[in-house]
């Protein structure tokens, strides 16, 4: 059976020099359509206060398939693999499932 905890996504991106504004202005449509997947669950945008360059983001999905479907969709692939990507130095991408305490 799938595994239906939720995952978090948790992702730097090391902007290229001169380029944030244009990563920051295609990632807010990344975040309207994303938001709008039904196994989304949060998908929030982060800018580091000691280097600009630097973005964070944070997001909820219902379970790994919620993942997958967001990977896979036509604007995920055309704006963040197609245009956002080109535009980083460095990008790391960590996927957990939250640790519920009793």
């Amino acid at each position: 059976m799938q595994n239906q905890n939720p995952v978090h996504v948790f992702a730097t991106w090391k902007v290229k020099e001169g380029q944030v504004e244009n990563v920051l202005n295609i990632l807010k449509t990344v975040h309207d359509e994303s938001i709008q997947e039904n196994g989304n669950l949060f998908y929030k945008v982060h800018q580091s206060n000691s280097d600009k360059n630097t973005i964070l983001l944070f997001e909820g999905y219902t379970n790994e398939t919620a993942v997958a479907v967001h990977r896979n969709s036509s604007y995920f692939q055309d704006l963040v693999l197609g245009q956002i990507v080109p535009l980083l130095d460095n990008r790391e991408i960590f996927l957990a499932t939250p640790i519920a305490y009793l």
